[in-house]
C-alpha cells in the first residue's frame, strides 16, 4: 500500500498533466472558447477525487459499487473531462474535439456512462438535489457507494441548493459529499458585488452538515478531507476556498477567464509556466 505522501505526490504530477491537457482542450477550442477559469479552480479537486478517493472501474462503467461523482457547476467541464482520461475513460486524442461538431465533449457535460459521465448537468443548483435522490436509493438499496457533488459558490444563490441542504441532513446521508469551489467570482463579477454568500462554512454547519474548509489546491488537505472519518448519519460539506484560472499568471483571480478563447502567445506563456 502507498504511503500517504506517495499517494500525494503522485495526485501532484496528475495534476499538472491535467493541467496541460486542460490548455490543450481550450487552445483546440480555437474562437468558440471555453470557460477556462473555473475549470482550473476545481482541477485540483477532480485530481484528487479521481487520483485517489472514488472508486470506479471504466471497463465496467455500470459496476453497481461505483461512486458518484456529479459536477453541478457544469461549466467546470476542463477540470472534469481530464480527470475522466486519467482515470481511463476518455481517450486523451477525443479532448481535441471538445466543442466541436459530433463530438460527445461538450461545454456543460451530457450523460455518457461509457465515457463516466454519470450525469447530464448545466442549469446551476440542480445537482446536490440529484445528489441527494442517488444517495437515498443507494441506502435504500444497501449499495456501498458514496455520491460527491461539486458546486460553485456562486451556484448557491440558488435558492434551491439550500432546500437541498436542509434535506440531506434530515435523511441522515452520510454517504454524500458537497464540495463548494469557493473561487468568488460568477460569471458577471465578483459574489460580493453580485449576491454574497458570506461564511459558508458556518451556513453549512448551521444546516446540520459536517463542515470542513481547505485550500482547494493544497492537495494534501484536500486528500486529507476526503479520507478523514467523520460522524455516523451525517452529511459532508467541504468548503474548498480556490482561486479561479488558478496556475497561469494571465487568468489568476481574473474574471474574464470566466469563459474566453485562448490566443497562441497565451497558450505558449501558460505552457512556460506549467513547466
Amino acid at each position: 500500500m502507498k504511503s500517504r505522501e506517495k499517494i500525494i505526490q503522485s495526485i501532484e504530477v496528475m495534476s499538472k498533466r491535467m493541467k496541460k491537457n486542460l490548455l490543450d482542450t481550450a487552445w483546440a477550442a480555437g474562437a468558440s472558447s471555453s470557460h477556462f477559469g473555473g475549470g482550473l479552480s476545481l482541477i485540483d479537486i477532480t485530481a484528487t477525487l479521481y487520483g485517489a478517493i472514488l472508486k470506479y472501474d471504466p471497463k465496467n462503467p455500470e459496476w453497481s459499487e461505483r461512486d458518484r461523482f456529479i459536477l453541478s457547476k457544469g461549466h467546470g467541464v476542463l477540470g472534469y473531462y481530464t480527470a475522466l482520461v486519467e482515470a481511463g475513460f476518455i481517450p486523451k486524442k477525443d479532448l481535441l474535439s471538445f466543442e466541436k461538431t459530433d463530438s460527445y465533449l461538450l461545454g456543460h457535460s451530457v450523460k455518457n456512462r461509457a465515457k463516466g459521465i454519470e450525469f447530464s448537468n448545466g442549469s446551476l443548483g440542480m445537482g446536490l438535489a440529484l445528489g441527494i435522490g442517488v444517495a437515498l436509493a443507494g441506502k435504500r438499496r444497501k449499495n456501498a457507494f458514496n455520491i460527491f457533488v461539486v458546486m460553485g459558490d456562486g451556484e448557491c444563490n440558488e435558492g434551491s441548493v439550500w432546500e437541498a441542504a436542509l434535506a440531506a441532513p434530515q435523511f441522515k446521508l452520510d454517504n454524500l459529499f458537497a464540495i463548494v469551489d469557493r473561487n468568488n467570482f460568477q460569471q458577471t463579477g465578483s459574489n460580493e458585488e453580485i449576491m454574497s454568500v458570506g461564511d459558508l462554512e458556518s451556513k453549512w454547519e448551521s444546516f446540520g452538515w459536517q463542515v470542513v474548509g481547505v485550500d482547494g489546491h493544497n492537495i494534501a488537505e484536500l486528500y486529507d478531507a476526503f479520507t478523514a472519518e467523520y460522524e455516523k448519519n451525517k452529511p459532508v460539506a467541504i468548503i474548498a476556498h480556490t482561486i479561479k484560472g488558478k496556475g497561469f499568471s494571465f487568468s489568476e483571480n481574473n474574471n474574464d477567464w470566466h469563459h474566453a478563447p485562448l490566443t497562441k502567445s497565451q497558450y505558449e506563456i501558460a505552457i512556460n509556466e506549467l513547466n
